[in-house]
């Protein structure tokens, strides 16, 4: 062996990697590795090395990719924020945090007006603490919100930055016909068209939309599939709330109907297996298989409610605003008149207060408790 050369003993990988400088150590794979893996005293074997794996892939099923990817990113900015100040994110210090919390809400300890950095909403902000949560427990630390170092600080944010919720605005049925009349009669209008009405009357997440597989089991990432019944279409699903079924009925006219828009979606696209919303080829002629970004929804409804005209009596940019992916769901809530627990059932909210939320027009004014009180 040459010298000054020393061999390098192959690690098991159930064994935690060396760590990184702690304010670095942002990565969510980086700190599933670090958290899950076999005590110091036992020895890694072929059998143990492969559970440990298994139970870090369970551990990264916990919750959504999106919600992983955006904790990992409110840690990386909170480690950030330690090291430009001279600062060390561990051991969890509720001091720190307090102070973080802070600069979020009025940046360099100024006033929301004379700050050159935008501060944070309240909701932004409980966001962020659920982030560094999770951050902490990744890394065996404990983050307790309730100290009066956070709840005192957050508590006077809630009180003199919080503003009434901002909510999208509803898409009713009329709004949908609108909306559907302009989109273009080709392959991707008849795709475009499907995913308006299957969301609207599945009452879904736009994330839920893009997630559908046509078969069970077609592919790793799918969040459900479709089985297109006499009837109508049944959905499973694997939402926030876990594994549930929606039941999308036929509707009166084949311009309106969400089953009839899916089966000829799928019909001209030749698709049976695998993602059932996908892109098309530049010139529009073919499915390319591609699974659609749940942004594509969102892009979707914007596009389609300014080109319907929707509240002609905002400026544009704020109709834009107005409308999103979660507009489908409160418009199905908001126009179905039916028993509140169907609708509760159908949109996979685990309260009927979350529902009544989505309910916004259709309930508005419906008890007059003015002329109930004899004035």
């Amino acid at each position: 062996m040459l010298d000054g050369m020393t061999e390098t003993p192959e690690k098991s990988p159930s064994e935690p990697p060396e760590r990184p400088d702690r304010h670095e150590r942002d990565d969510s794979a980086d700190t599933e590795r670090d958290t899950i893996a076999l005590p110091s005293h036992v020895a890694g074997s072929g059998t143990l090395d492969r559970l440990v794996e298994t139970a870090r892939d369970y551990a990264r099923q916990a919750a959504s990719e999106n919600t992983l990817k955006a904790y990992a990113k409110d840690w990386a900015h909170f480690a950030r924020w330690c090291r430009m100040r001279g600062a060390d994110p561990l051991p969890s210090s509720p001091q720190l945090i307090g102070l973080y919390i802070a600069d979020l809400a009025a940046p360099g300890g100024k006033a929301p007006s004379q700050s050159a950095s935008r501060p944070l909403s309240v909701s932004s902000i409980e966001r962020r603490l659920s982030g560094l949560a999770w951050g902490y427990a990744q890394r065996g630390e404990r983050l307790d919100r309730k100290d009066r170092h956070i709840a005192s600080v957050l508590a006077g944010i809630r009180r003199k930055h919080a503003r009434p919720p901002v909510q999208k605005e509803a898409i009713l049925p009329e709004d949908l016909r609108d909306m559907l009349a302009t989109l273009p009669h080709d392959l991707r209008g008849l795709r475009d068209r499907a995913i308006l009405l299957i969301g609207f009357a599945g009452g879904l997440r736009r994330s839920e939309i893009v997630s559908l597989d046509h078969g069970k089991d077609d592919t790793p990432d799918s969040g459900g599939w479709v089985e297109i019944l006499e009837d109508g279409v049944l959905l499973t699903l694997r939402g926030k709330t876990g594994w549930r079924e929606v039941e999308i009925a036929r509707g009166s006219s084949d311009q309106t109907c969400p089953v009839h828009a899916l089966t000829q979606w799928l019909h001209y696209a030749r698709i049976d297996f695998g993602p059932i919303f996908v892109a098309t080829s530049r010139n529009g002629l073919k499915a390319t298989g591609e699974r659609l970004s749940d942004k594509h929804v969102a892009r979707l409804i914007k596009s389609c409610a300014r080109e319907a005209g929707l509240r002609p009596d905002l400026p544009e940019a704020e109709r834009v605003r107005l409308f999103s992916g979660h507009s489908l769901r409160a418009g199905l809530a908001s126009s179905a008149e039916v028993d509140e627990r169907y609708v509760q059932k159908q949109l996979g909210h685990a309260s009927a207060e979350m529902t009544r939320r989505y309910q916004r027009r259709r309930d508005r004014f419906r008890v007059n408790l003015t002329k109930a009180a004899g004035l």
